[in-house]
């Protein structure tokens, strides 16, 4: 046999195996995917007594508005939001949260570990929805929020909508898109941020809501599976290609009007809906914190 047939075989071989070795753990990450959504979470359900305070539902209404990105995804009357695409990986649509048809029919306990710990009535991790942004809640805030949804009039809307295919899955499985929530939250020793303050250690806190798109460095970067079409996240951290040469006032003016320090128009795939209801507190806590980062190049 000449040596280039052997070569050629050894080459075929190889790419076999490549083939072979990748749709092997593309299969056992969806396969785990699968077992992880299944597993039973024993989790007790809280005592949760809602107040009808003026401030404590002023306070979950802000919380819906803000922190919580409720209507972000819900819509702005709570009654289900509209069907979004997520590129190749599924299609998704926040349920009526009113009492009006097709409403959830969650107890106040219920809704309360959901918050807390991404975990539905059934025990099962929730999908997609980020209990992983809002676990460092303290209670009070979570029953402040549960007071509010309850004043809410009834509308009727439409019922929830999850369906994420095996791409999702595998991107989840490698931690590349977040929808499997219950099993990225430490269920035994959830952090409880301090007290609402100017600083950079409540800053961390906030900055939860900007991890799915900025990733966990807060250096932006393409979205995995995103098409051409889609805004690239910003780099987030003081470096000359993040925000190293803004000031609060720039960063105030995004996040408030939704123009950049070049005086461009913000790209509509950031929704300013959440981050545009940040309280003054918030918004100088998150910009402190974001300035203790290293700095990094854009996309890490």
């Amino acid at each position: 046999m000449s040596k280039w047939k052997v070569i050629k075989r050894v080459a075929i071989s190889l790419v076999l195996a490549l083939l072979l070795g990748t749709a092997a753990f593309c299969v056992t990450c969806v396969l785990l995917f699968d077992r992880s959504t299944r597993t039973i979470y024993d989790i007790p359900l809280p005592t949760v007594i809602v107040s009808s305070d003026p401030v404590v539902v002023a306070r979950g209404e802000h919380l819906a508005d803000s922190l919580g990105k409720c209507k972000q995804c819900h819509g702005p009357n709570l009654a289900s939001g509209k069907d979004v695409k997520h590129g190749p990986f599924g299609i998704s649509r926040g349920p009526n949260l009113t009492a009006g048809e097709n409403g959830v029919r969650y107890t106040d306990a219920e809704l309360a570990r959901l918050i807390k710990h991404g975990v539905k009535r059934d025990g099962r991790s929730v999908i997609y929805m980020p209990s992983n942004e809002t676990a460092w809640w303290p209670m009070d805030d979570v029953v402040a929020l549960i007071s509010y949804l309850r004043t809410v009039p009834p509308v009727d809307g439409e019922p929830g909508k999850i369906e994420f295919g095996t791409l999702a899955k595998l991107f989840d499985r490698m931690d590349l898109v977040t929808l499997d929530i219950a099993r990225r939250i430490d269920h035994d020793a959830q952090q409880i941020a301090p007290s609402p303050a100017p600083t950079a250690q409540y800053g961390a806190y906030v900055a939860q809501l900007c991890i799915r798109c900025h990733r966990e460095d807060f250096s932006g970067g393409p979205l995995p599976g995103a098409p051409p079409s889609m805004a690239v996240p910003s780099n987030l951290t003081p470096h000359e290609t993040g925000l190293a040469d803004w000031t609060y006032e720039d960063f105030d003016k995004l996040l408030t009007q939704g123009i950049r320090k070049n005086g461009k128009q913000l790209d509509p795939f950031m929704s300013l809906g959440a981050m545009g209801k940040l309280n003054e507190v918030e918004k100088r806590a998150l910009w402190s914190y974001l300035r203790t980062l290293p700095a990094r190049q854009s996309g890490g």
